[in-house]
């Protein structure tokens, strides 16, 4: 479980950042929510195993780099989601345990990028991305462009409102037929080119974008109903969405639902569900929150719309690990604005659990990306000329008889020798988590392999020697070339933990990496790490421990990165090194309760900068328990086993005594 909850806990990372940072999405909605759903049930039956940057415990991402930092003055949550009628009762049914039978706002979920707007004195005055949900990204000079937001109020008043910025479907449209006339990538869907027009540099391009807003949230209101302060955004002259309604027992609430999941379509902007919030502000209060969400208010998903194709073959490829993957080959089908061929069908037993067979028509779910999920057959379409699919018994490159991976749930081919293990290995090195070289795309690597001109990963760095073989291949010119050549020496000065991922030790991806590369600073004393060490390293196992010490126990392995070494990449760490601090460094701590002059996820990000580790549980390991009101059973426990105890006023101290 624990090699499982470690991948998903990096698949669905990886997928946040392409999502909201790089709005290039790369799971389905419903595969990330299916993914989320695994990992907040294996973390509640091991919590011993929960990871400190799981995105359980997340609200957004990281900011990018492009726009300048803003910390928000209230932390922007974000709502956790329910997915079927059951959820969204037993949802009203724990409020009302709270507090009694209470009134709901029912509002439609906008498909959108989540916006914190401040006013001063009624002037407009920033705009900030959701981010982390204490540091977003400035887009004040974008949103400025918005002709729906007013820019003054029609009272002077101090103001944080939050709200979304989307997309009319009518300007989508029109955005993309211009751009495929100007043979432009198409934006995927509303909600990706609203994102992608609010974070351009030059705020002229997203001026022509035509945005919209609709304000939904006032974080600080006085106000005793959250329907009232809807109405107060109405008075201030902001824009409101006029289709909400307060709804006042569940029947009135599933209602609300129904009618929006038949007829969202007639809406000129997408929506993909409904939020649902207790409106008694004091209700809210009592309700509170979680380290993630509110208690008081949810988000219900509507189901992902769905298209059929038929599934004419499956097929087997293989990984940079060895893992086999099912695919299904379908006949063509838009989804999304992209013509899907081929899906994942994950493992064989996902095929027998769908009961997926050959010449099965299937439904994919049409959600807002290109990598569709193939949900199940249409049953009623079989004419029992269908073939039940039976797994391959040997690689289907090399011809390796497969074997179980640890999990016991997918194969794997055996043979590191196998070419398409190689080819993958290279394609992972050389990717943007890794080296980061421009100019060896997926398709190049394949047919440098297939000529022969890169059979490793040093044949890369020897790629300059070659200059004149390559640009006489047809379709590749002196300047890309050239441009690849830059790259593949401008890699050479990446720090250590690029490399490292880069190399594929199982298991192993950017954020260990990191933690090695800032843990050991050179490859040389990474090499010699014992398997004992390495236990003493957070978030380092027994499983990750045991690979770290295998692969650099192998011959082939030390001398791969010897010729590294001579060829000039870098193998020392070269980012930022924690901070010391005796009270914090390197000491583990679990934090419960309210501290009310600091949310969690700072406390977090302190304690991580000054190399000090967060754990959600505690054990017999904990070095320190800090407690705000409120708190839960972890006080006692950690009374039981004599932990050191800090209340609000010892961590003001200690936070006092850093670096400013």
């Amino acid at each position: 479980m624990k090699d499982r909850i470690l991948y998903l806990v990096e698949t669905l990372n990886k997928a946040n950042v392409e999502y909201y940072v790089f709005d290039n999405p790369t799971l389905t909605d419903n595969e990330y929510d299916s993914m989320m759903d695994e990992l907040i049930k294996l973390e509640e039956k091991y919590p011993e195993y929960k990871l400190s940057n799981s995105p359980t415990s997340k609200v957004g991402n990281e900011v990018i780099s492009e726009f300048q930092k803003y910390t928000h003055p209230t932390p922007m949550f974000s709502l956790s989601d329910v997915f079927n009628e059951e959820e969204v009762v037993d949802f009203i049914k724990k409020v009302e345990e709270v507090v009694g039978p209470t009134d709901y706002m029912c509002e439609l979920k906008m498909d959108g990028l989540a916006v914190s707007l401040i006013y001063r004195d009624g002037k407009f005055t920033t705009a900030a991305t959701r981010g982390d949900g204490i540091t977003g990204e400035n887009i004040t000079h974008n949103v400025k462009t918005i002709k729906k937001l007013p820019l003054t109020l029609k009272k002077n008043v101090d103001l944080e409102v939050r709200g979304e910025i989307y997309m009319r479907k009518s300007v989508f449209n029109k955005l993309n037929e211009e751009r495929s006339k100007e043979n432009l990538p198409l934006f995927q869907n509303p909600r990706n080119a609203a994102a992608g027009s609010i974070r351009q540099l030059d705020s002229s391009i997203t001026k022509e974008r035509n945005l919209d807003i609709v304000l939904y949230h006032l974080p600080n209101t006085t106000l005793k109903y959250h329907s009232k302060s809807i109405d107060y955004l109405e008075e201030l002259g902001l824009p409101i969405n006029h289709h909400n309604r307060l709804c006042h027992n569940i029947d009135e609430v599933l209602e609300y639902i129904h009618y929006w999941n038949v007829n969202r379509e007639s809406l000129p902007y997408e929506i993909d569900g409904i939020v649902i919030k207790v409106d008694n502000i004091d209700y809210q209060k009592k309700l509170g929150f979680t380290v993630k969400y509110p208690k008081w208010a949810v988000a219900y998903k509507f189901p992902a719309k769905k298209v059929i194709t038929k599934l004419t073959d499956i097929v087997c490829t293989v990984g940079r690990t060895g893992q086999i993957t099912p695919n299904a080959v379908l006949d063509p089908v838009k989804v999304a604005g992209s013509t899907i061929r081929r899906a994942t069908l994950h493992n064989y037993p996902y095929i027998v659990e769908k009961d997926l067979r050959i010449g099965d028509y299937v439904y994919l779910h049409k959600a807002g990306d290109v990598i569709p999920e193939v949900v199940g057959p249409v049953l009623e379409r079989r004419t029992g000329s269908e073939k039940v699919y039976t797994m391959i018994k040997t690689c289907p490159i090399c011809g390796t008889k497969l074997e179980l991976t640890p999990s016991k749930i997918d194969l794997y081919c055996p043979n590191k020798n196998c070419q398409a293990r190689q080819v993958n290995s290279l394609i992972h090195f050389i990717s943007r988590d890794a080296m980061n070289i421009d100019g060896l795309g997926d398709r190049i690597m394949e047919d440098f392999y297939n000529l022969g001109i890169i059979r490793n990963i040093v044949d890369i760095y020897h790629l300059s020697a070659k200059k004149e073989e390559l640009t006489s291949l047809e379709g590749y010119g002196s300047k890309s070339i050239s441009n690849l050549l830059i790259s593949i020496e401008n890699s050479k000065k990446n720090s250590l933990e690029r490399l490292l991922n880069g190399l594929g030790i199982s298991g192993i991806g950017l954020k260990s990496a990191r933690l090695l590369a800032e843990k050991y600073e050179t490859m040389a004393n990474l090499m010699n790490a014992s398997y004992e060490e390495l236990l003493t390293i957070k978030d380092i196992g027994d499983v990750l421990a045991n690979n770290i010490v295998t692969y650099f126990a192998n011959p082939a392995n030390r001398i791969l990165i010897r010729e590294l070494e001579e060829l000039g990449i870098n193998m020392n760490y070269t980012g930022k090194k924690a901070k010391y601090n005796e009270e914090i460094t390197g000491k583990k701590f679990v934090i419960t309760g309210t501290i009310d002059y600091m949310p969690r996820d700072k406390i977090k990000e302190i304690i991580l900068a000054y190399g000090g580790y967060v754990a959600e549980s505690i054990s017999k390991n904990t070095d320190i328990l800090i407690c705000g009101h409120d708190a839960g059973s972890k006080y006692g426990k950690a009374k039981s086993l004599n932990i050191p105890i800090w209340d609000a006023d010892k961590l003001s101290k200690v936070l006092d005594t850093l670096d400013k």
